[in-house]
């Protein structure tokens, strides 16, 4: 069978047997894993990992999720991504990852569901406003890079990902900026969140509901990482949300 959400904990690495590897471009990180549920599923969970953009942090963040996610009857595309060289890599691969899914599942119609965490909140985030996405959950993302660079999450994250200090010509990328967005939003983050603060997504909530979007901060117990461990109830709760949305995306 299946197993429990939780089959795949351990910390052993995660395999997932039938996830295909399947490449939208030619450079070594431009790739994404496709597993599927039995049956139709009931949508697709697009997964974005964080690792706050650098290079030593890849998908291997992600997959311990997909198991959990294929259990509840979704259709996983983690994503893998150039980091380390410059913002306009990372934000294009992300954008043709997402674009690459209609034709990784043609046959496949239902939400998808971008879920990013720490800076991958922020990549799902962004990406949404251009389409693609029916929903996001962003887990301890990083949405407000003035206040994250000010605040010097990452080391100096914010700035080593843009190439500056975050300024006005930065609104494009910031999600904070580009409220409102059409999708519904849901910030999923620790209490206890020493590396991404919590407030991070308490002003992305507050900016895009006065903007007039749907948005909706969770606070769970636990730390950075307790929203991403497949064992904990941080996660449930992000599997919560995920049973809560419609089968069928709303049109417009």
């Amino acid at each position: 069978g299946a197993g429990g959400a939780g089959a795949a904990g351990g910390g052993r690495p995660v395999s997932t047997p039938g996830t295909r590897r399947i490449g939208y471009g030619d450079h070594p990180a431009q790739y994404a894993e496709l597993t599927r549920p039995p049956g139709t599923p009931r949508g697709a969970a697009v997964v974005v990992h964080g690792g706050f953009w650098k290079p030593q942090y890849g998908i291997e963040y992600a997959r311990p999720l997909v198991p959990s996610l294929v259990t509840a009857g979704w259709a996983v595309w983690a994503i893998e991504y150039r980091r380390g060289t410059g913002a306009a890599d990372t934000l294009a691969d992300v954008r043709a990852a997402i674009d690459a899914l209609p034709d990784a599942r043609p046959e496949d119609a239902g939400p998808v569901v971008g879920i990013g965490h720490s800076a991958g909140g922020h990549l799902v985030t962004w990406a949404a406003g251009g389409g693609g996405l029916t929903h996001v959950v962003s887990q301890a993302g990083v949405l407000d890079l003035r206040s994250a660079y000010e605040l010097g999450l990452g080391g100096g994250a914010v700035e080593a990902f843009l190439g500056h200090p975050p300024g006005p010509a930065d609104a494009a990328v910031d999600p904070i900026r580009q409220v409102p967005l059409a999708v519904p939003v849901w910030c999923v983050h620790g209490a206890a969140d020493d590396v991404v603060p919590i407030g991070q997504s308490e002003a992305y909530v507050a900016a895009a509901r006065s903007a007039g979007a749907v948005a909706e901060l969770v606070r769970v117990a636990g730390d950075h990482f307790a929203v991403v461990d497949p064992d904990s109830p941080a996660w449930d709760r992000t599997l919560e949300i995920l049973r809560a949305i419609p089968d069928e995306p709303a049109a417009g």
